[in-house]
């Protein structure tokens, strides 16, 4: 490849965000939901309250992507890839799309050569405020993150719990699980499991989802700070947190996580755990995001490693699942007892 042709690539490359543009547009409008069957553009702007125009052109290039198929006769069939799109599917991705796309994330990401020139690159120095203080006064975009990274769990859970391995019987913590979406998932498929839904937020407590029938007397909230100490436990599950915090945070909380546990007990990482070589992986995408949004970032295996080795604990195994997270697991460190 020579130099012209180098150009030509890049270019291609810097426009890739047109793609996640389109995806936010016709999510927003919902153009899926009307594709029961397949459609003109005209059809979908009629139902959806667009330009054809537009929507033409939104969708021709999202079909170059393979979630949508433009037929011979101009109508637009929606793909196995993007079905996800629709309210009805058993793991809808609207708002996840959205909150990906959402004018927080672009701006953080727009930013990224401000937060390459800052030894300490921040929310805070690109908005003004702190996280929390900017999601309480933008409420809106605060539900939506959530019910984003609701979604986004809810399509994950199932295929990390079936790579951790349970015990017959004890105590799962899910630390800062929010409202136990996870949890949830695990118990429902270990029967002689007991739970603990542990967070900071109490109103993400009293929102859980663990009122099944089918866990009843199996489980307990517990609200309080992982920083300063977390509730005995056999297995703490630790999801999409560590990537949130830097190092020295980390070994803090995974410390908590070794002091609390019982003898034989387990930390288990859920995190997009970015795997060796050039290979495309969302991982390191997710890591750009994190790079401005908070103090931490996803992290390698062995990364994660040392992160364990400072507390106390060893990383014994990291297992892929079918989706962006993999599970790593930590035991106590020889001659380390826990509850200590």
């Amino acid at each position: 490849m020579d130099d012209r042709q180098s150009a030509h690539f890049l270019f291609a490359e810097a426009m890739g965000y047109t793609c996640s543009a389109a995806l936010r547009a016709v999510a927003a409008l919902g153009v899926a939901d009307h594709l029961d069957r397949p459609r003109t553009a005209a059809e979908l702007a009629e139902a959806t309250g667009s330009r054809t125009d537009a929507l033409h052109r939104t969708l021709r290039l999202l079909a170059t992507r393979g979630v949508f198929h433009e037929d011979g006769a101009g109508r637009f069939h929606l793909t196995a890839k993007g079905s996800a799109l629709r309210a009805d599917s058993p793991f809808p991705a609207r708002a996840g799309i959205l909150m990906f796309t959402d004018t927080m994330f672009w701006t953080l990401t727009h930013q990224l050569p401000v937060s390459a020139r800052q030894p300490d690159p921040s929310f805070e120095r690109l908005f003004g405020e702190p996280l929390a203080e900017y999601f309480a006064r933008n409420a809106d975009t605060e539900a939506l993150f959530y019910d984003g990274m609701e979604q986004v769990s809810d399509a994950e859970n199932p295929l990390v719990a079936e790579r951790i391995r349970f015990p017959a019987s004890g105590t799962v913590a899910d630390i800062g699980g929010r409202h136990g979406g996870l949890l949830s998932v695990v118990l429902q498929r270990n029967p002689g499991l007991h739970g603990v839904l542990f967070d900071n937020e109490e109103r993400a407590l009293d929102a859980h989802r663990l009122d099944a029938d089918t866990l009843a007397g199996r489980w307990k909230t517990v609200h309080g700070d992982f920083f300063q100490e977390v509730p005995g436990a056999d297995i703490y599950l630790l999801k999409r947190i560590i990537h949130n915090w830097d190092d020295e945070q980390c070994v803090r909380i995974l410390r908590n996580c070794r002091r609390a546990m019982t003898p034989g007990g387990r930390v288990v990482v859920i995190d997009a755990i970015i795997p060796p070589g050039n290979d495309p992986h969302q991982s390191k995408a997710m890591d750009l995001m994190m790079l401005s949004a908070l103090t931490g970032r996803e992290r390698t295996e062995a990364e994660l490693a040392t992160l364990f080795e400072a507390s106390g604990l060893r990383l014994v195994q990291v297992v892929p699942t079918d989706s962006v997270m993999s599970v790593a697991e930590g035991v106590m460190t020889d001659g380390i007892e826990g509850n200590g």
